[in-house]
């Protein structure tokens, strides 16, 4: 049973962010990829758009209820216009007010109105499904990814990077993409509408208008262009700073232990500073926008209506045209300033849209076109095979191991820090890839069964308890979620953990908070032990798995243990060498070989390596 420590209350299905046996860096640190090379805007862009693909039925329906909305809103100051032209030529031409013809308009006005509202909020509707429909998809292709990518990816991840990428950038591009993909549709209608409007009033003062254009263009170009790396920047301070805010809570115990409050809050101080100077000037480059289009907006106006009241005079332009023109002028460049805010919101989703694409195209896991079928009996026969592996690719931590194990023997592994045991075991779990050679079970390469499959034949218990925000009986049976009460029971009697359980509130039902820190260390390692009962593996694997509970209840362990490994393969991974003794075989790890092997007696008559280690624990032990 896997006991990976994991971030989030319930892991995704098949998802196993940092492998229960870590690498190098285990998954901690700062060691986060940067991107060196620019961005791509434009591919990223697009390659966000493609995401609506699914759903270009209801975007078309959204489409055409935005422009329906923007016609009957630029349709309004035109009717504004004809009644200021009915009421002053009848005034001024003394004919007398026409109110039929005025309440008619008006009656036009109210109808354009409500169409306006009703076509507003249908398009609103559509574009929240729309926008909702591909976040759905982005984070199922997200969860299915971070199911397929090998662990080597998280060994240089922190928590907090990956789960930025996974909630913080994904919430961006949900958030602005119901702002921006409206608008960008609305505000080219809309200014298309204007113009076309502007147009059948005067090409004159039209041509005036377009002549402000080409300034506003330039000026929020070069503005976009400045402002795209403090976006980028803003979301890379976002993913740190989540990282280790996650450190730092997680591990606040330890940090208070060492009194490293202060080192702690310097690097938040340090990070947090970062993130308010990339906020502010991405902040900046988008406020200056609105600003600039503003003035060249407001210089355009008063150039109308200069010329607009000489038209007048002439009586080349009507009143009412005028002020409908005046109104369309506001409007014209409304549009405008909402595309180039556009642009500073679509820097924002381009680069979290960016970096979540970037984990999307992160190598995965080799996969076969087709995997052989299991066999239905395991009989545990193991075997090594010339097998050499490094971490990096390029320094190998172990070269040319050859060793073969019988079924149902106990194997336990021995040495000291880095001799490469627990890489052993997560080569044998396939949890990475060889660099040459072969594993075998039952003379049958690993590597033709899938990862799944093959790892339904191991049980773990590791050191480092993993236990998620739920039942006991949820986590106890999480191995095999078809286990029976009665089996779940018996799995826990086994373990020596029956009865505190029964003893808790709800008993099997009582909830165990994140991190399950509502039960002590000791218990919660009774419990991964009672999983790997429940689970009835064909391999078992150990990695020091008594190792957090107290003397007596050790003792009961090892004979729960003896009873768990009788007639399966077993590697248990051992600091403590008194509790390996009765092992069938020892292999004494160093620099990634095997140096030697053996049972405990021949091992201490060689009077070699195994017999200096287990003297220097014996001479310790008899000093405490």
């Amino acid at each position: 049973m896997s006991d990976s420590k994991h971030s989030s209350n319930f892991p995704p299905k098949g998802a196993m962010p940092h492998g229960p046996m870590r690498g190098p860096n285990g998954g901690r640190g700062p060691n986060m990829r940067v991107v060196e090379k620019p961005k791509n805007f434009r591919n990223s862009l697009f390659r966000l758009i493609k995401y609506m693909k699914p759903y270009r039925i209801m975007t078309l329906f959204m489409i055409i209820c935005i422009l329906l909305e923007t016609f009957f809103h630029t349709l309004s100051p035109k009717l504004l216009g004809d009644v200021t032209t009915t009421i002053f030529n009848g005034i001024q031409e003394n004919t007398g007010i026409d109110f039929t013809r005025i309440f008619y308009i008006l009656f036009s006005l109210s109808l354009t109105y409500l169409l306006n509202i009703a076509f507003s909020y249908l398009q609103q509707v559509f574009m929240s499904r729309i926008s909702q429909k591909m976040m759905q998809s982005l984070r199922r292709e997200i969860d299915l990814k971070l199911a397929k990518l090998p662990l080597k990816y998280f060994d240089s991840q922190t928590y907090g990077e990956v789960l930025s990428r996974v909630t913080n950038d994904v919430d961006t591009i949900s958030n602005s993409l119901q702002q921006t993909l409206s608008q960008i549709v609305s505000s080219l209608g809309t200014f298309i509408m204007i113009v076309v409007m502007m147009l059948m009033i005067s090409p004159t003062l039209t041509l005036v208008a377009a002549l402000t254009l080409p300034f506003s263009f330039f000026l929020s170009a070069a503005v976009v262009k400045k402002s795209q790396k403090y976006f980028r920047g803003q979301q890379k301070s976002t993913g740190r700073m989540s990282g280790h805010i996650e450190e730092m809570y997680s591990g606040h115990t330890v940090i208070k232990l060492f009194s490293r409050e202060k080192a702690a809050k310097a690097e938040f101080d340090k990070l947090n500073e970062e993130l308010y100077e990339n906020n502010f000037k991405a902040t900046f480059a988008s406020s200056v926008m609105m600003p600039i289009t503003g003035l060249i907006g407001n210089i355009g106006y008063v150039a109308i209506c200069v010329i607009g009241g000489l038209l007048a005079a002439s009586r080349a332009l009507e009143v009412g045209g005028i002020q409908a023109f005046i109104q369309y002028l506001r409007q014209f460049n409304m549009p405008l300033s909402q595309i180039a805010n556009i642009a500073n919101v679509l820097q924002s989703t381009v680069a979290a849209a960016e970096r979540i694409f970037e984990l999307c195209d992160e190598e995965e896991e080799p996969v076969l076109s087709e995997y052989k079928k299991i066999p239905e009996k395991i009989y545990g026969d193991v075997e090594f095979k010339n097998v050499c592996f490094g971490y990096t690719g390029k320094k190998q931590l172990i070269k040319n191991l050859n060793l073969k194990i019988n079924r149902g023997e106990k194997i336990a592994i021995v040495g000291p820090t880095g001799a490469g045991k627990t890489t052993l075991v997560n080569l044998l779990m396939r949890f990475y890839d060889l660099d040459s050679g072969h594993i075998m079970i039952d003379s049958i390469p690993c590597d033709l069964f899938s990862r799944e499959d093959l790892r339904k034949v191991f049980g773990m218990v590791l050191q480092d308890t993993w236990l998620f925000n739920g039942t006991i009986r949820a986590n106890l049976a999480y191995g095999n979620p078809t286990a029976t009460d009665e089996e779940i029971d018996k799995a826990a009697k086994r373990a020596h953990i029956h009865s505190f359980i029964k003893a808790l509130p709800n008993g099997y039902d009582f909830l165990l908070n994140e991190d399950a820190t509502n039960i002590s260390q000791g218990q919660k390692q009774l419990l991964t032990i009672a999983r790997a009962f429940l689970k009835n593996p064909k391999i078992l694997i150990l990695d020091e798995a008594t190792s957090s509970v107290d003397t007596r209840t050790e003792v009961l362990i090892q004979k729960a243990m003896a009873d768990l490994t009788e007639g399966r393969t077993s590697f248990i991974i051992a600091h403590r060498l008194s509790t390996i003794r009765d092992a069938d075989k020892i292999l004494v790890m160093n620099d990634g070989a095997i140096i030697e092997q053996g049972n405990h007696e021949s091992l201490m008559k060689q009077n070699g390596f195994y017999a200096e280690l287990y003297n220097s624990q014996f001479t310790e032990n008899n000093a405490v």
